[in-house]
């Protein structure tokens, strides 16, 4: 039992809420809380193949979905690639990047960090400035 609820319990049993008071915040605890992760909702483990962003919001009276599916694969590629390129034009791409704003040393980008970055994604959840919007990106 989560701690919010145990308070809404003993505001309950000290007579400070009446019976549907109480009712009525735990309904409005469980609408805040994020759904349980079930097994079958798990990443399996192994090699992931995916990056997935998934947006769900409502615009007005229509429900909006965004549903984004890359493959890692060509991320990895990419980075692979990025060996290739001569040194004097990854010195002008990196220079254009922090013009941008974009600290990125592409002479740094390595295979293996790409594989860790996606080993430690296994769920990212991020908070969106619009009431009814959930953004979740993970790897499958």
């Amino acid at each position: 039992m989560n701690e919010q609820r145990k308070d809404v319990l003993d505001m309950l049993a000290e007579g400070k809420v009446t019976p549907d008071e109480a009712e009525q915040l735990i309904a409005a605890l469980e609408r805040d809380q994020p759904p349980a992760i079930t097994s079958s909702d798990a990443r399996p483990r192994g090699k992931a193949k995916y990056l997935r962003l998934l947006v769900d919001t409502t615009e007005g009276d229509e429900p909006t979905r965004v549903n984004i599916r890359v493959p890692l694969q060509l991320l990895r590629a990419g980075v692979q690639l990025a060996a290739l390129i001569p040194p004097q034009a990854v010195a002008q791409a990196n220079a254009e990047l922090s013009r941008s704003g974009v600290p990125l040393d592409l002479a740094q980008l390595k295979p293996e960090q790409l594989e860790a970055l996606v080993d430690q994604l296994d769920e990212l959840t991020l908070d969106v400035d619009q009431p009814d919007t959930k953004v979740r990106i993970f790897c499958e």
